[in-house]
């Protein structure tokens, strides 16, 4: 885990959005980026069009592809050995940066013999990507004075997640891609301040600004701040949590903003752990499909009924101010957090006497009193206020209140000294087909519908655009079953089953298909292996084997005359 930490940190983008334009190579790797990230997509195109080498590297011929220099369609689950194959022929070809990794890297000679046998000809048996393309992308991303790397879940959401991560370091690393203009390491975050959550220690183990929770300065300066004596032990990751809960480890779950029965990967397995919780809270804007489960709902306000910030992608903190006040009963978020936590202490904020303000639905402390906390508590932000990001947001680091932000991350560092160089090795999905399952299931994203479709299948425009599930097959594999496009079947797994339409198409290889996770109808992640990366405990949503056949009709009665 070393080389992931050191060199993000955080997860968050190295570089900026608008650099994208800087750049002359574009590395995109599991991410269908203007379909899940369109604004972005957009200047990915409009800087291959200004003549940046744009290489993309996913499963499925996605749009993108339309505007790439070189594609390589890798098998589901390969990534790390393409990764590795593409560190092996710059090494080979002498075309690494030899005066960065000497200034600014270590473990180089260990990494490098780590590495010594992934050649393309090996990279070429596992991924099925031509060798000669290899070693094309290879030369081109590495003769690139500004290659920027960019990715989604397409390379995390799998047992070999973090491994995926720290070889797309190794590869920024000895290019010497980090800290400059047009480069970097950029994970695109697939939510709404998801960046901002992380932030703020929505992580188990991590306290704010990802001081650790096993620190001893970092708990001993938390519980001063918050006068309370906390816990040095990490806690559970979402994806830990169904198993806690079946072996009568958690009791009760408070879920904010979030749906994880259709979300999680095996999401029966999920639905049918919640359902032995002692109490189950859910807080959201919608009566979510997890919300349905729930002991007590708590309604909450969107974006535009409240006031606070985001953090972007980009690690720049932003305003979000009120429009309107939440409907009904709807409060903002921390109202609700905070009135709960008034009623568990027994008592009163200063100032608080039990009523809301119908208008504001705000309760002591405020998002601002909140804020100014923030950036007491770490340091990267110490040097932001509301003031200052009043019109403009603000990139972390800024840690005194003359800084102008960091919009490029380790332009003349890294946090320990040098950036560690990984050593990864390849290994493949946890589960593989077979006889029983002879087909490998990848999920994703339409441009029409978000994540499950709380928001936007509420919209009609939207809804009417990307109405239903599909599943895309190859036409080859279509053929052997004998089925249509359009025609209904059902796809099962190991641990599920779901009925939806086939739609036949070259964009994803033989043998491979794809479904998005939208639709609870046909709610693919009841298919989805939960298998766990053994470091960050990310499920194996992206691969899995699975089945497809023909739903077979009734034959209708003839009737004689």
């Amino acid at each position: 885990m070393t080389g992931l930490v050191t060199v993000l940190g955080s997860g968050a983008m190295t570089n900026t959005i608008n650099g994208i334009l800087d750049s002359d190579v574009m590395l995109v790797i599991g991410s269908n980026t203007t379909e899940t990230h369109p604004i972005i997509g957009l200047r990915m195109v409009k800087a291959a069009r200004n003549g940046s080498k744009l290489i993309v590297a996913d499963p499925r011929r996605i749009n993108l592809c339309d505007s790439a220099d070189t594609w390589m369609q890798q098998k589901p689950g390969t990534d790390g050995a393409l990764i590795n194959a593409l560190c092996h022929v710059i090494i080979r070809d002498g075309l690494e940066d030899r005066q960065y990794i000497e200034e600014r890297a270590e473990n180089f000679e260990a990494f490098k013999e780590s590495i010594k046998n992934c050649t393309p000809e090996w990279a070429e048996q596992i991924t099925k990507v031509p060798a000669v393309d290899i070693e094309k992308v290879a030369h081109t991303f590495a003769k690139g004075k500004r290659a920027g790397i960019y990715y989604t879940m397409g390379i995390t959401q799998h047992t070999s997640g973090t491994d995926n991560v720290c070889a797309l370091a190794n590869l920024s690393v000895i290019t010497g891609n980090l800290g400059k203009p047009g480069a970097g390491l950029n994970p695109l975050r697939g939510q709404n301040n998801v960046q901002g959550a992380s932030d703020m220690g929505c992580l188990p183990v991590f306290f704010p600004g990802y001081q650790r929770t096993d620190d001893a300065a970092a708990v001993e300066k938390f519980s001063k701040i918050w006068d309370a004596q906390l816990s040095d032990t990490p806690g559970l990751m979402a994806t830990e949590m169904p198993d806690a809960i079946t072996d009568g480890k958690l009791a009760g779950l408070w879920i904010m903003g979030e749906n994880p029965v259709i979300s999680d990967p095996n999401s029966d397995h999920a639905k049918h752990a919640f359902a032995k919780l002692e109490c189950l809270v859910v807080q959201d804007i919608f009566l979510t499909e997890t919300a349905e489960l729930a002991d007590v709902v708590l309604p909450a306000a969107s974006f535009a009924e409240k006031d606070g910030t985001f953090a972007n992608t980009e690690r720049k903190v932003q305003r979000v101010r009120r429009a309107v006040p939440p409907p009904g009963d709807a409060c903002d978020d921390l109202s609700i957090v905070n009135m709960v936590s008034n009623r568990m202490l027994g008592t009163r904020s200063q100032g608080y006497q039990g009523a809301v303000d119908p208008l504001y639905y705000t309760v002591p402390p405020f998002a601002g009193e909140v804020f100014d906390e923030i950036c007491t508590c770490w340091p990267a932000m110490a040097g932001m206020s509301y003031e200052r990001i009043d019109e403009k947001g603000i990139a972390w680091p800024c840690p005194d209140k003359d800084h102008p932000g960091t919009p490029i991350l380790h332009v003349s560092g890294f946090p320990r000294g040098k950036a560690w160089l990984s050593e990864i090795t390849w290994s493949g999905p946890d589960e593989l087909p077979d006889a029983e399952y002879p087909l490998v299931l990848t999920t994703g994203r339409v441009l029409y519908q978000y994540h499950t479709g709380t928001m936007t299948r509420r919209s009609k425009v939207l809804e009417e655009s990307a109405p239903s599930a599909y599943v895309e097959m190859h036409s080859e594999d279509a053929k052997a079953l004998s089925i249509e496009d359009g025609e209904m079947v059902t796809a099962s797994s190991r641990r599920g089953s779901i009925q939806l339409a086939a739609r036949i198409t070259d964009r994803t290889s033989k043998g491979l298909v794809f479904i998005p996770f939208h639709y609870k109808e046909a709610s693919v992640n009841l298919l989805t292996n939960d298998a766990l990366d053994p470091k960050c405990k990310i499920a194996e949503a992206k691969v899995c084997a699975i089945k497809i056949e023909k739903i077979q009709q009734d034959p209708v009665p003839v009737t004689l005359n």
